[in-house]
């Protein structure tokens, strides 16, 4: 009887199964009540009292070898489906399709990264803002215009609660908690209650830049201005500075570019004059540095801000606002190469 579990053992040892119905063929061939190591136990009966010891060693290893040789080919079966279940066998054959960054996205990145090189650091804030980091800490007047419920949305009717409508209440957080010198920049998305159009959207995207510190002069913003138009459009690219009135700077100015289309010859796109406006800037006005608890006598500061859009327009001719937010493919698929 040794001899014969010996035989089945080398049998059980060498058992394969193609798939899940073999093996449990398998298995009821050896281990069922019927099987043939059930009948073996059968004949167990009829050993020799002095065999009964070893012949039942012998017994339980081939029992214990059939399960767990069964064991395994079962495991092997559960990898292998584990496996064809993380594959979806509907999609394409074809390699999936790697997506583009935002035309907006690629702007702001190359913002950033230019004034990154004059020393900015990125400071960002809340989109739900308070009346005072909006309007009142930069020197807006109590019945200035952008107060009106036609440029600003408030929140359930409460006139100290708002959507920023731009990105100057992060100065004002800043300039509230650090001591110069600051010098920070501002990217972040902002609201005002306009009508939709091809060049105008109710919500929209501005970087701000902020410097504070002794001494600084409106020299200092020139010459980052200069650096930052050549930097981002062109080495040839000119600017000039036109004054204009924002609250919280003075003496203000509003910024133009040598058309980046004719170069400054006159184009449909500048109206012929070969100056395109990107961005308001200024001297910080000494109140919002008073209100910010910084002392005015001892620190002055520039601020400049400009629409990403607006700059993403004139780097890409792109001539409808609405087209950033309607995220058509066949519109993002063009900055694939700007990646």
């Amino acid at each position: 009887m040794i001899n014969k579990i010996n035989a089945l053992l080398k049998e059980i040892e060498n058992l394969k199964a193609a798939n899940a119905e073999e093996l449990e063929a398998l298995r009821i061939k050896y281990l069922s009540k019927k099987g043939e190591i059930s009948l073996l136990m059968n004949d167990f009966r009829n050993v020799a009292a002095d065999q009964k010891r070893e012949v039942g060693q012998h017994l339980n290893k081939l029992k214990e070898a059939t399960q767990n040789r069964i064991n395994e080919l079962k495991a092997g079966f559960e990898n292998v489906q584990m496996t064809n279940d993380d594959i979806d066998l509907t999609r394409t054959a074809y390699p999936i399709e790697l997506g583009t960054r935002h035309p907006l996205s690629l702007v702001k990145k190359e913002i950033c990264d230019i004034f990154g090189r004059l020393g900015f650091s990125i400071a960002e804030g809340p989109e739900i803002e308070d009346d005072w980091h909006v309007f009142s800490s930069l020197n807006f007047a109590e019945d200035h215009p952008a107060r009106d419920m036609q440029d600003t949305f408030f929140i359930q009717h409460n006139p100290d609660v708002l959507l920023r409508t731009h990105t100057s209440s992060v100065q004002t957080r800043v300039m509230e908690n650090q001591e110069p010198p600051i010098r920070i920049i501002c990217p972040g998305r902002v609201y005002r209650n306009e009508a939709i159009s091809y060049r105008a959207h109710c919500f929209f995207h501005q970087v701000e830049a902020l410097y504070v510190d002794k001494n600084v002069s409106f020299a200092d913003l020139k010459q980052a201005l200069l650096f930052f138009a050549k930097e981002m459009f062109s080495a040839d690219t000119k600017i000039r500075l036109r004054p204009s009135y924002f609250p919280f700077t003075e003496p203000s100015a509003e910024m133009d570019i040598s058309c980046n289309i004719c170069g400054g010859k006159g184009c449909p796109f500048c109206k012929g004059t070969g100056w395109v406006e990107i961005l308001g800037c200024g001297m910080v006005d000494p109140n919002v540095l008073e209100n910010c608890g910084i002392d005015s006598k001892v620190y002055s500061g520039y601020a400049l801000g400009m629409g990403i859009e607006r700059i993403t327009n004139l780097k890409y001719q792109v001539k409808d606002l609405r087209m950033f937010s309607e995220n058509d493919i066949r519109f993002l698929r063009q900055f694939e190469s700007a990646n």
